[in-house]
């Protein structure tokens, strides 16, 4: 199933529950909260006080992003202030295996996440643990940035090697996506779209949620 998860980052976080009421009422059922600690990426965002609060005021389904160097200590902490997937990166785990597992241990979702010049193999020893992959389709760190086409190509590889395991995790990307190019993020494999500048940068949230999820489903029917 197509998901569109609004990405906090963007939004207007001096009135941050008016913001998440709009692209609930849009449809959307996920949000996609990105923390950022400074040394992995050059950027610094949320904590769990600010996941927490988001906890009280909905119901979506939270998608924490680990921006960090150190997942396999915040990661239960960030479980704990409400976070439902909990997605860390490939490349500052050196215990994947075990990080995948303890996360799914304390009662999250499991993912991980591949920067734009990681290849896709350097996940087929996991993807039988893994709830979700998350592609970025940009350089991390910043929002509105431009999607960096050669990351479809990782995304149909992914969907393959998915197929040919018989396993059915989620394919999720960021980064650059909008209401122009959706369409060949999902015909790629894709099913979770995060996207932060396109939707609270537009007039109206909730009908770009809306329009983006037609838009995406219009493609896909296309293959059928």
């Amino acid at each position: 199933m197509i998901e569109i998860l609004p990405s906090i980052l963007a939004s207007d976080f001096t009135r941050l529950a008016e913001e998440i009421a709009r692209v609930e009422a849009g449809g959307a059922r996920m949000l996609h909260l990105d923390v950022m600690d400074g040394h992995f990426v050059p950027n610094l965002t949320i904590g769990p006080p600010v996941v927490e609060s988001i906890r009280k005021i909905t119901k979506l389904t939270l998608d924490v992003h680990l921006m960090i160097t150190d997942p396999d200590k915040y990661a239960p902490i960030f479980i704990e202030a409400g976070a439902d997937c909990v997605s860390v990166h490939q490349e500052v785990c050196p215990h994947l295996d075990r990080t995948l597992r303890m996360i799914q241990a304390e009662g999250g979702r499991a993912g991980v996440v591949l920067n734009p010049s990681t290849p896709v193999g350097t996940l087929e020893e996991v993807l039988g643990i893994v709830d979700h992959v998350l592609l970025m389709s940009v350089n991390p760190g910043f929002g509105g940035q431009s999607f960096l086409p050669h990351v479809l190509d990782k995304a149909r590889r992914l969907k393959q090697m998915r197929e040919n395991l018989g396993l059915r995790f989620n394919i999720e990307m960021d980064g650059g996506i909008t209401r122009d190019n959706v369409g060949t993020v999902v015909r790629s494999g894709v099913n979770w779209i995060v996207a932060g500048s396109s939707i609270f940068h537009a007039p109206d949230a909730a009908a770009a949620v809306a329009d983006m999820k037609q838009a995406a489903e219009s493609s896909l029917a296309l293959l059928a």
